[in-house]
């Protein structure tokens, strides 16, 4: 009875496993699509200002939206299409802020990456340099003082971004107060086109860690067992109790800091080693041996994925931009909130 109750537990849990890691895939998939849509859309002049792609770091991003609830807190940055996908933004949301619409969450107001729905603990971006730490420290704080419990807040860094003052003084913070926030560094080896020796002297910056008080993990990031594993596990000690979580990830920005970047500073070499791999072809490998997925499921995603960025581009596209004449450019909370008081 008892290797019964066993083996129906293990068959279980590899079939969860199997269903995270096909979904992570998809995200990761469509992440990608969605980013060589916005590159193209950008060199035809249709996106004002910045776009950064997230190739290279699309399956740590998407552990992260994974392995939180709908009822957590989720400050994505600038490489995090994946994670904001997994988290719940849909493809034509990220189109209408990326294109201007005036019918998209953010109204047409704020630049491609300052995207987000703040009440439902999906934070827009204000800097990715460490401000968001704290702007994640003080959701959880709101969230204890109304006596909320099971949450986890999530942000995530550059390696660059350790650097900052923003960084040292949130973390301390969170550190301080238990806060269940796991914090992850994408170390993508460059702050730009600044290497890592000239960025910390430290061996890894997971060591630093220690001096907080706060709970370290590292992970090669083009692994997407990995980061559904390491992220995964943060997030549950977050949730248990057992405060702030430091993950750490290897990686590499195989693209350059934006699309007007050609990342000449990258050299072949880096580019050849383990650090260079492409996380989507190592997770298509994972699935392909481990008989989560056939072939020909992993070409019609792909159709399947083209198709919804084609369609809902050409819908966006023909979405009005805000109104300059029209528009009361007031908070949206506060315009929400009197337009819900004016219905009552």
């Amino acid at each position: 009875m008892f290797e019964s109750v066993l083996e129906a537990e293990a068959v279980g849990e590899a079939a969860q496993d199997r269903d995270r890691h096909r979904s992570a895939y998809r995200f990761i998939l469509q992440a990608r699509l969605l980013d060589e849509k916005l590159a193209g859309l950008y060199r035809a002049g249709k996106i004002h200002g910045g776009v950064f792609l997230s190739r290279g770091q699309e399956a740590l991003s998407v552990a992260i939206g994974l392995s939180l609830r709908k009822t957590d807190v989720f400050a994505p940055l600038i490489r995090d299409s994946a994670g904001r996908l997994a988290f719940g933004e849909s493809i034509p949301e990220a189109l209408q802020t990326c294109l201007g619409s005036a019918q998209g969450p953010m109204r047409g107001r704020d630049g491609n990456v300052h995207r987000g729905r703040p009440q439902e603990g999906y934070l827009p971006m204000i800097s990715h340099l460490g401000a968001m730490i704290s702007v994640v420290n003080g959701t959880l704080f709101a969230r204890r003082f109304k006596g909320v419990t099971d949450v986890v807040g999530a942000t995530c860094i550059g390696d660059g971004g350790t650097a900052t003052g923003a960084f040292h003084e949130a973390l301390n913070q969170a550190a301080i107060e238990k806060l269940p926030l796991v914090l992850v560094v994408a170390n993508n080896q460059f702050a730009y086109s600044t290497t890592n020796d000239r960025e910390f002297a430290c061996r890894d910056l997971a060591d630093r860690a220690a001096g907080y008080g706060v709970t370290p993990h590292s992970l090669d990031a083009t692994d997407l067992s990995a980061c559904l594993q390491v992220v995964g596990g943060a997030v549950a000690r977050a949730r248990k109790g057992g405060g702030p979580q430091l993950v750490v990830a290897r990686l590499l920005r195989l693209c350059g800091h934006g699309e007007h970047d050609d990342a000449g500073y990258i050299t072949p070499e880096l580019k050849a080693s383990p650090l260079g791999r492409d996380c989507l072809k190592v997770a298509e490998d994972i699935l392909l041996s481990r008989a989560y997925a056939a072939a020909d499921e992993l070409t019609a995603w792909h159709n399947e994925a083209q198709r919804t960025i084609e369609t809902a581009v050409a819908r966006v596209q023909r979405e009005p931009a805000p109104d300059p004449f029209t528009e009361t450019w007031s908070a949206i909370s506060c315009k929400q909130l009197r337009e819900t008081h004016e219905a009552i």
